[in-house]
């Protein structure tokens, strides 16, 4: 390639307003292809290590009850679970549900540990399913409760949790790289992060990961770079040298990621009135959302906030030196790039729109999980504005008739005893959880939304 293009192709994107280590190779947007062999093993490794040292002790669970109550549970680890909401695991993990596993602690001391599997471990009419956001997890009650194996409860750095079932993912990266040089090797002066935690993130499925070229709410991340996904375990006892030795490991996650599909969903569907809703669907949302079907198509297009009019707050407060942080830091130096090296961090002014792969099983919806079924996304003025669930996942917790969760509507002067109830109710009018916006569907009539929503239940 001439000098001339490349300094015309790098002045082209920076002028697009995005921060691109490198301009898209023929690849790029694209469906991704697993490798079978590689996701294989990346499917052994996901659900069988833990890529964190442990933080719990071995009894954590069994005895964490005692926090809450007096009396102690006919099955305790049962009531933890149900507590925090992780579910029973599909794969061997002896008595522990997804997102907990044994591990050590240090000096060869076992105890539990965290993985992926904490957020990307859900479960929906009573199926647990690796990949399915779990929007059952009260994060901010594990990580106060259980370090304390039930003798106290523990403060935290900042709040992992501000509703049920969303996290605060973003303000964990931005804490654990601020402890950080460049190298990953740890700062001795401690650097002021800029932490924000009121974005309240909503998990999104890993069986969209293989249309997506760029990843997160606002499509800051690049889905084919297997050192970004591995900054989550950037917990204090993982050296620089943890992270060279697994790269190749979480480069066979990727694909496994790659690999997994969609569930399909397991109810009767009008097929007449599903036919009538795919052409309101072409003509409605396909620009944005991709088509479906034998020859599927996906845009990966980044709405501008002012079109889709969402919460801001994950935009607004996104720290910019972060950005610039993590693509100077060594999760972005994946490759060498024909404009510069790696897969650095993109800054968007705008929200992603996502497949809508088994989107039936994804709720509750928008990119702050304010939504909670589909019925409530296509009519903005039905939307409840405080409202409750029971963050259990029995098919009597499923809405077939709206194709979400079943919810309680909450009356405002409803305040809860505790910080742990509270977080149980979803209330739109607080900071980062507005359930304004996307209101495409408010221009179609009763019957145009019936057909799209039976539809929608096909993909």
């Amino acid at each position: 390639m001439a000098p001339q293009r490349h300094l015309l192709m790098g002045i082209l994107w920076i002028l697009g307003g995005v921060l691109f280590a490198e301009a898209p190779d023929p690849a790029f947007g694209k469906f991704h292809i697993a490798d079978p062999e590689s996701a294989k093993r990346g499917q052994v490794a996901l659900t069988s290590r833990a890529f964190t040292p442990a933080s719990f002790t071995t009894d954590s669970l069994a005895t964490v009850w005692r926090i809450w109550t007096k009396t102690k549970p006919l099955d305790p680890i049962g009531a933890a679970r149900d507590r925090f909401g992780l579910h029973e695991a599909p794969y061997p993990n002896g008595d522990l549900p997804m997102g907990l596993r044994k591990g050590t602690i240090a000096l060869g001391i076992q105890g539990l540990a965290l993985d992926c599997m904490v957020c990307h471990g859900g479960s929906i009419l009573g199926k647990s399913m690796v990949g399915l956001g779990n929007s059952s997890l009260d994060l901010q009650s594990l990580f106060e409760e259980l370090p304390g194996a039930g003798a106290r409860r523990f403060p935290t750095p900042f709040h992992f949790s501000r509703t049920r079932g969303t996290n605060e993912a973003v303000a964990t990266s931005v804490y654990l790289l601020a402890l950080r040089n460049p190298d990953l090797s740890f700062q001795i002066t401690k650097s002021d992060p800029k932490l924000v935690d009121t974005l309240c993130g909503n998990v999104p499925a890993w069986w969209l990961m293989k249309k997506k070229a760029t990843l997160y709410a606002t499509g800051e991340g690049d889905a084919r770079d297997s050192r970004g996904i591995m900054q989550f375990s950037l917990h204090p006892l993982n050296q620089r040298s943890f992270f060279e030795k697994e790269e190749s490991t979480f480069k066979d996650i990727l694909h496994y990621l790659y690999s997994i599909e969609a569930p399909k969903y397991p109810f009767p569907v009008d097929q007449s009135l599903a036919g009538r809703g795919e052409g309101i669907f072409r003509s409605h949302c396909a620009k944005c959302h991709g088509t479906y079907g034998s020859n599927p198509t996906y845009p990966n297009k980044i709405v501008p906030l002012e079109d889709v009019a969402t919460d801001p707050q994950r935009l607004k407060a996104y720290p910019m030196d972060f950005a610039q942080k993590f693509s100077q830091s060594w999760f972005s130096k994946g490759h060498e790039g024909w404009f510069a090296d790696g897969y650095q961090g993109r800054v968007n002014h705008g929200y992603q729109a996502p497949p809508l792969d088994g989107i039936w099983a994804t709720a509750p919806y928008l990119h702050n999980g304010s939504v909670p079924t589909l019925a409530h996304l296509l009519d903005s003025k039905t939307r409840p504005s405080r409202f409750t669930r029971s963050y259990r996942t029995a098919e009597s917790d499923y809405d077939k008739e709206k194709i979400g969760w079943v919810i309680r509507p909450i009356d405002s002067s409803v305040r809860p005893a505790n910080t742990h109830e509270a977080r149980k109710i979803y209330d739109t009018k607080e900071l980062g959880r507005s359930n304004r916006g996307h209101d495409y569907g408010d221009t179609l009539n009763e019957e145009e939304r019936k057909a799209l929503l039976e539809y929608l239940k096909t993909l």
